[in-house]
């Protein structure tokens, strides 16, 4: 009897997990349809600079049929950031963050960072996303390295150095080498804070890793012209990093054609 027990309970089991197993596939291939019709199928094929309310219309479509898909709510958020329309988008960017907290958390730090510009806002998602998740990527960088950034921007230039060597360390234990844009950004650090001959030795290392940076090249001659250099030291090195910036050869993030990066040199 007492066998007989046991296997009915697992037999239930069985067909309770099997049950739950096939909902979930069910729900998942539920959204992955949504997702397709309402973003791949609709709003991808509109040119929401001239045509927003269309590309809006899609997305609000799908969301109707499932509020819960952070990506939905994402894909709504985007477009705002790329057209300044920070606050607009950053009430969907919300959205996707409460409904998908560990995929779009770092996504609303790197938003604060780069577009919005809501540099203690940035070190708080970061530092959430560190303590919740640990630390990784967002956009090709680590949450260390947006950090930096931020802290670079409210001019606490130890607390950026300090991050953003973490990140070029980090990175370093990850691909065997550095990234040019944080040896870059810790370079500045190091000029902000008037240590010159250290800068330039970041900036010598950025430039190894990028020959054309002209950004790099730039503040290379800004820290010669600093420690009153000779202009012969420093002159051709504006002049190279002019002839560069000319050929495009500048920060080359992907959303820098939307927003510009700090410390890139305009040269118009």
């Amino acid at each position: 009897m007492f066998k007989t027990i046991i296997l009915l309970t697992t037999s239930l089991c069985s067909f309770h997990c099997l049950s739950q197993n096939e909902i979930e596939k069910e729900k998942k291939a539920q959204r992955e349809k949504i997702i397709q019709e309402h973003v791949y199928d609709c709003a991808d094929k509109i040119n929401y600079l001239f045509m927003m309310k269309e590309y809006q219309d899609c997305l609000d479509k799908g969301i109707k049929k499932d509020a819960t898909i952070a990506y939905l709510w994402q894909q709504k958020a985007m477009p705002y950031f790329k057209v300044k329309k920070y606050e607009a988008g950053m009430e969907f960017l919300e959205k996707a963050v409460h409904f998908d907290r560990k995929r779009y958390l770092a996504y609303k730090g790197f938003i604060n960072c780069i577009f919005v510009k809501n540099y203690k806002q940035a070190i708080t998602d970061f530092n959430n996303c560190i303590k919740e998740f640990g630390n990784s990527y967002e956009m090709d960088h680590s949450y260390n390295f947006y950090i930096g950034l931020s802290y670079l921007q409210l001019n606490d230039f130890s607390k950026a150095e300090s991050y953003l060597k973490e990140s070029i360390n980090y990175h370093k234990s990850m691909f065997n080498e550095a990234h040019y844009l944080d040896l870059f950004y810790y370079a500045i650090s190091l000029y902000e804070q008037e240590r010159f001959d250290e800068a330039i030795v970041s900036l010598d290392e950025a430039i190894s890793l990028y020959p054309e940076f002209s950004d790099a090249i730039y503040y290379k001659a800004l820290c010669f012209f600093k420690q009153s250099k000779a202009p012969e030291t420093y002159n051709p090195l504006i002049n190279q990093a002019s002839e560069f910036a000319k050929q495009g050869f500048s920060i080359n993030e992907a959303n820098s054609v939307y927003e510009p990066y700090p410390y890139q040199v305009r040269w118009k």
